[in-house]
């Protein structure tokens, strides 16, 4: 049996067009997810990050061993502010965020636990900081009805895009919002350019009426 592949499964998910908003149904998953604030070029992000991977790579290892291999997905997350404008204004130290990996159907807390302290002794001996490993939790997330696009560039660059769906394309269509904001990163912004990274961009809404 081949791997189980988020990507291909479920590709109207991770895929877009740029310069196009796209309706969507999200359906509920389940994720590995740790949440926190401020900058994500700072110090917090990449520490969660840090736990969030090899916890996620742990579970794989698990489910290959009994037959059930994945892929580990794109890096997704949600961003939040009291006050939506922050992110059009950029004001990163407002952002609040949860960095999530998608797992397989059926992954709970207690098979999480089984194998975060296998990680934890991993980590430790090579000299990481695992002081966030206890804060990744499994959880399902149904987002529903959604607009999506693909930004193509850095995500500095996405403010734009978003006011014009905050700003037109919304309220032209008479939805709100219905949950945070949500990034999808495709692309690997150690290895590409950030003109050519590609982002989803996703916002789940509901309707004004």
């Amino acid at each position: 049996m081949g791997k189980l592949d988020f990507k291909k499964i479920d590709k109207p998910l991770y895929s877009g067009k740029a310069g196009r908003w796209d309706r969507v149904q999200v359906p509920r998953m389940c994720f590995l997810t740790i949440e926190g604030q401020g900058d994500p070029n700072g110090p917090g992000y990449a520490a969660a990050l840090g736990v969030l991977y090899p916890l996620a790579y742990g579970i794989k290892f698990a489910a290959k061993a009994r037959g059930a291999d994945f892929v580990v997905p794109p890096l997704e997350a949600l961003w939040w502010a009291d006050d939506p404008a922050a992110f059009v204004l950029g004001d990163r130290a407002q952002w609040q965020w949860r960095a999530m990996l998608r797992m397989p159907e059926g992954v709970t807390g207690e098979e999480v636990d089984a194998v975060r302290a296998t990680v934890a002794a991993k980590l430790e001996k090579k000299g990481a900081d695992i002081s966030r490993l206890m804060d990744v939790t499994a959880d399902e997330i149904e987002e529903g009805d959604s607009l999506q696009i693909l930004h193509i560039g850095p995500y500095t660059d996405e403010a734009p895009t978003l006011a014009d769906l905050h700003g037109r394309l919304m309220p032209e269509q008479g939805l709100t919002f219905n949950g945070p904001h949500h990034e999808i990163y495709l692309s690997d912004p150690r290895r590409v350019a950030p003109e050519k990274l590609r982002t989803i961009l996703r916002q789940p809404v509901k309707s004004t009426g």
